[in-house]
């Protein structure tokens, strides 16, 4: 069992030193960071009784894991790749009962892989993310950094889930449980997306976009270090709001924003369950 703690402690003493030359105990330390990143025991953000608490010194050691690497040869299947060799491939055990469907999908090492997740390729996975059980991450998706993803999620065909690691401080992408995202989607740092939420094909969300609620009369953006939330169950969609400016205004543009259009009814949920069929 991983004393959290403790491996904080020693992860933030060797991410402030300024060695060039690595011995044992950084690779022993990031050693024990990777596995409890891989048994979910220790994420870059949970969840707690008063909200979602980003961990910083674990991005701290996953960015010490790319200090202390050297990039050497990895084959797989015929092909070479290069990269750090502190970060392989994620061995992902047939108990756990993970589709990872044939053509060409990578998860990288240090990273939670819930039970009954199916993988459709290509698709990526990168290190510090964590997708719960049940979750489809579908074609060309890719879930990036210290990203949260729930259970039940699925992230449709090319969907982007951004990725976090600096600022460490900075605050990741979350995606709550049973949330559906359509294709080409793109949730990017600073955003949270409440469980049961669903996104329209084509949406995009940042912090600093904001968001207009058509049935609640509310304008949501992020602010500061607070991120952009999206309410549960709120079913959003790609818009545009007027340029009521200077030329804006006289050339008739339009910017984009993404508009909150109604709430889960029982016919979305209808439609969600459909999914359940593909998995």
């Amino acid at each position: 069992m991983v004393q959290a703690a403790s491996l904080q402690t020693r992860i933030e003493e060797l991410f402030a030193r300024k060695a060039d030359q690595f011995d044992e105990e950084y690779f022993q330390a990031f050693d024990e960071l990777k596995a409890a990143l891989n048994q979910g025991c220790i994420r870059a953000s949970e969840p707690t009784p008063a909200g979602w608490k980003v961990n910083t010194w674990v991005k701290k050691g996953i960015l010490l894991g790319f200090r202390i690497g050297r990039v050497v040869e990895m084959p797989v299947t015929g092909f070479t790749f290069c990269d750090k060799h502190t970060f392989p491939l994620k061995q992902i055990p047939l108990e756990q009962a993970v589709r990872v469907v044939p053509g060409g999908s990578s998860v990288r090492d240090g990273c939670y892989i819930g039970k009954g997740v199916t993988l459709m390729p290509p698709m990526y996975i990168n290190v510090g993310a964590y997708v719960d059980e049940g979750t489809m991450i579908d074609s060309h998706a890719l879930v990036g950094s210290c990203a949260q993803i729930g259970k039940r999620v699925h992230l449709s065909a090319g969907t982007q889930v951004g990725g976090v690691l600096e600022p460490v401080g900075s605050f990741p992408v979350i995606v709550e449980d049973d949330v559906l995202v359509g294709g080409n989607c793109g949730i990017y740092e600073g955003t949270l997306v409440g469980q049961g939420a669903v996104l329209a094909a084509g949406t995009i969300l940042t912090g600093s976009t904001p968001v207009y609620d058509l049935v609640q009369g509310k304008v949501y953006r992020g602010e500061g270090e607070k991120p952009l939330v999206i309410p549960p169950r709120a079913v959003v969609v790609p818009g545009a709001r007027a340029v009521a400016a200077q030329r804006g205004r006289d050339w008739g543009l339009s910017l984009y924003t993404p508009v909150i259009v109604k709430y889960r009814d029982a016919k979305t949920d209808e439609a969600v369950r459909l999914e359940e069929l593909l998995r």
